[in-house]
């Protein structure tokens, strides 16, 4: 944009400019301020976002360096991926301009990606895969869609038959024995077995943290990301936060109780959905086109570190 000389006027915000320019060159500037503004609020929304991570990070002895090096290989990735042209993959010029890296660091790093260096696995074990099916499979539940008391023994609808078919190569003895450890199954005197639990927590703090960002942060940030995408085809996804700033310290523990127990029962409501729109799924014979969908509920409690945080 050319800019030219006008006579000098009041311009406010602007009057500290020397020269004066015209309108479109005034537009221009006062543009650049709201970008800057924008990045800033963004910024500062992520610091407080950043700061539960860094928390965690710390804990496990992960300083920044290592959480930079992750950090460069996600902006590479998605630079790489979500903004070639005509569907091909982002060229490394192109990438590099978008991430202020330098054209060596973004090759460096498309390297380690494509080598795998990042893939995170996290599967449902057979334990998962046994309690699950102990709710889905019509051999395992009764008429009203409840798991039924299973015997051990048996050529149909017994709970070898279940852990045939659902627990990979683990004995059904062992799988008895595991799923009685974390206190899923009850067995009677008779040896019949009934669920008590629908789930468990997996052993292992780091597994749980693993399980909970992938499960439960990305999926959220995803959403997230979906719905604040001017540009995104479809429809706004679910996404409802519930708060209040007036809770008495004294009615905490009932509040926390009261939250529990409805997220549970809700959360049991939306995998009996689940499990119906599978078996919908099996019926039509869909070819192996199924998707990953999650539903997620959310409770925070504000702590007294959390001064950034303002609702």
């Amino acid at each position: 944009m050319a800019f030219r000389r006008e006579p000098c006027r009041d311009l406010g915000d602007f009057s500290h400019l020397r020269v004066c320019y015209s309108q479109e060159a005034i537009a221009s500037i006062y543009s650049s301020r709201m970008q800057d503004k924008i990045k800033k609020q963004i910024l500062d929304a992520f610091f407080v976002v950043l700061r539960p991570i860094a928390k965690i990070l710390l804990r496990y002895g992960i300083g920044f360096r290592e959480f930079a090096e992750v950090a460069k290989s996600a902006f590479v990735d998605v630079a790489t991926t979500d903004h070639g042209i005509r569907g091909r993959p982002t060229n490394i010029s192109r990438v590099a301009v978008m991430t202020g890296l330098t054209r060596k660091e973004v090759r460096r790093i498309r390297d380690k990606i494509e080598n795998q260096q990042h893939t995170v696995v996290s599967r449902t074990t057979p334990l998962w895969d046994v309690l699950h099916h102990w709710h889905a499979d019509d051999e395992f539940i009764d008429s009203s869609g409840r798991p039924t008391t299973l015997p051990f023994h048996g050529d149909n609808g017994s709970f070898e038959i279940l852990v045939r078919k659902y627990g990979g190569d683990i004995p059904a003895g062992a799988m008895r024995a595991e799923l009685k450890r974390v206190g899923a199954i009850v067995e009677s005197d008779a040896g019949e077995l009934t669920v008590v639990k629908r789930s468990f927590r997996p052993e292992g703090n780091q597994e749980i943290l693993v399980n909970s960002l992938i499960h439960g942060v990305y999926t959220l940030l995803s959403t997230v990301c979906h719905n604040t995408n001017a540009e995104r085809v479809g429809e706004t996804w679910a996404q409802r936060v519930a708060f209040s700033q007036n809770i008495k310290q004294t009615q905490m523990p009932t509040v926390r109780r009261i939250c529990f127990d409805r997220i549970h029962d809700f959360t049991q409501a939306i995998d009996d959905s689940f499990i119906g729109y599978e078996k919908l799924g099996e019926d039509t014979d869909s070819g192996g086109d199924g998707r990953t969908v999650a539903v997620g509920i959310f409770y925070f409690e504000k702590g007294e570190d959390d001064t950034n945080l303002n609702w």
